[in-house]
């Protein structure tokens, strides 16, 4: 069980926040070593592989009930064996099975052995795999590599992945489509693209980042009778967020609040001709329950505020002499948005580091982070960085912070301090308490606002519960969800920055 605690305080903060539904991910060698344990507790390694391919076996014939004939590809080691169990199953089932072997079976060894001559048992054939072989399955399963893979695919896999997705059929993966990687989400030259991955005993990270969405398809959980969270040695390297924390964290108000209860939220952003982003900032913060917003931007920006939402109390400020009080009487200060990295957004972020409230700090905040306040660190401020931005915080490409983005996370969480977000496909949440995963969100996101409108929410439930690191979490879990809603409703093409706000509200109102 995850723990996740908070100060107590007023405003829509509560004392203790528990949670039993957060998922716990794991590396590819944490999964292997319960494994190990499982089978050296008396449970037989070739019962365990059984247990496996009978999991997998019933989340095949939910999602496609009418099939009546399926192409099972059968790597080596264990994976293989899956495949081998899952194709005797299917025969055993009535359906016609076509076994494509890419390791001959007088090779295989072990458990592996058994579940091949176990498939030849139930009059399963043979099909060595070879570039002309054509793929008869309605259904084709994935059983090539698994999940020790650590290189680059080659030769007949690589070849046999190709088909595979060439042959444009729907795909079940046994434990990580073949060819991805089940640390970092990275593709290793080349994957499966599956219709539905089924995993076994511990849930990998690597199925929730990276390019993983767009390979996995649906993931079904299966832990097999393992219970991980029992080997207290083998802490979890990562956790799932899972929305029923909304339920958990957002209260009814106490019918005797007021605004002074609910924080203020200054955003300091808009230099003059980029004012949009910290509007919807600013927006979002309002939206998002926040007692009083305040934002401080170009003067030229003040009257589209005060139209967009005259709810926010809009300064024009020509530069950071003119900030006056407004960074000591707010409790969050949100600083990026349409910043720019010119004198006039120097000076904004200069004013915010000056304080010592929380801080959130995004785009362009960022990038002026990196080139002028290189070894700056905090603990009390979050940093929501794309990789593009949280490559040049840590000095490397964009591709090496893709290529593992869990590890890019962390680092960045370890030199710059505080909370980090790295945001994409599979956004990560690194901070003090460890690494988190939100599995929500989807491609309508790729649209300009997005990261301004999370800064904005960010701002206002830090600002109500008074500590960051949870804030963060369910922020990001708002703003996945409210996309989502917001793309099941009108479709994903078209999905606004502006659009969240809405759909956020109804999300934290119980």
């Amino acid at each position: 069980m995850l723990t996740l605690t908070s100060q107590h305080a007023k405003g829509d903060s509560v004392s203790l926040l528990r949670s039993s539904t957060l998922r716990p991910l794991y590396t590819a060698e944490q999964v292997g070593e319960l494994d190990r344990r499982t089978i050296a507790s008396g449970i037989d390694g070739f019962a365990l592989m059984q247990r496996a391919a009978s999991s997998a076996w019933h989340s095949f014939r939910a999602r496609w009930p009418q099939a009546r004939t399926v192409s099972v590809l059968c790597g080596g080691g264990n994976n293989g064996g899956d495949g081998h169990v899952f194709a005797a199953l299917a025969a055993q089932s009535g359906l016609k099975v076509q076994r494509v072997t890419l390791k001959p079976i007088n090779e295989l060894k072990d458990d592996a052995l058994k579940a091949a001559e176990l498939a030849t048992a139930a009059g399963v054939g043979d099909d060595p795999w070879h570039t002309d072989l054509v793929l008869s399955g309605e259904v084709i399963v994935d059983a090539l590599l698994g999940t020790g893979l650590n290189g680059e695919v080659a030769g007949r896999f690589r070849d046999a992945i190709q088909a595979l997705n060439a042959a444009a059929k729907p795909v079940l993966a046994i434990d990580i489509p073949s060819g991805l990687a089940a640390d970092t989400g990275a593709v290793l030259g080349v994957a499966v693209q599956a219709a539905c991955t089924v995993t076994f005993i511990g849930d990998k990270i690597g199925l929730h980042t990276g390019d993983a969405p767009a390979y996995i398809g649906e993931i079904d959980f299966r832990p097999l009778g393992v219970k991980s969270q029992a080997y207290f040695d083998i802490p979890p390297t990562a956790w799932r967020l899972n929305e029923s924390l909304l339920a958990e964290a957002f209260k009814p108000r106490l019918r005797t609040a007021h605004k002074g209860d609910m924080g203020h939220v200054l955003v300091l952003g808009g230099a003059p001709g980029f004012g949009g982003a910290a509007l919807l900032a600013s927006q979002a913060a309002a939206r998002l329950g926040a007692g009083k917003v305040s934002l401080a931007t170009a003067p030229e920006h003040v009257v589209a505020s005060l139209m967009r939402c005259p709810e926010v109390m809009a300064h024009g400020v020509r530069g950071a002499a003119e900030l006056g009080e407004l960074p000591e009487q707010s409790d969050v200060v949100v600083v990026g948005p349409g910043l720019g990295q010119g004198a006039w957004g120097q000076a904004m972020l200069q004013s915010a580091l000056n304080t010592d409230k929380s801080l959130v700090i995004d785009a362009d905040g960022l990038n002026l982070l990196a080139s002028h306040w290189a070894d700056t660190r905090r603990e009390n401020w979050v940093l929501t960085p794309h990789p593009g931005e949280a490559a040049r915080l840590l000095g490397i490409s964009p591709t090496e912070v893709q290529a593992d983005r869990p590890a890019a996370a962390r680092a960045l969480q370890q030199q710059r301090g505080g909370t980090v977000i790295l945001k994409g496909a599979g956004t990560l949440i690194a901070g003090p308490s460890g690494l988190l995963v939100c599995p929500y969100g989807n491609p309508g996101m790729a649209s300009g606002g997005m990261g301004d409108v999370l800064s904005g929410m960010l701002g206002a439930l830090i600002a109500q519960r008074h500590e960051n690191e949870e804030s963060v979490w369910l922020a990001t879990l708002v703003h996945a969800l409210a996309a989502d809603a917001g793309a099941a409703k009108h479709g994903e093409r078209g999905l606004l920055a502006s659009d969240l706000a809405s759909y956020a509200c109804s999300l934290i109102n119980p």
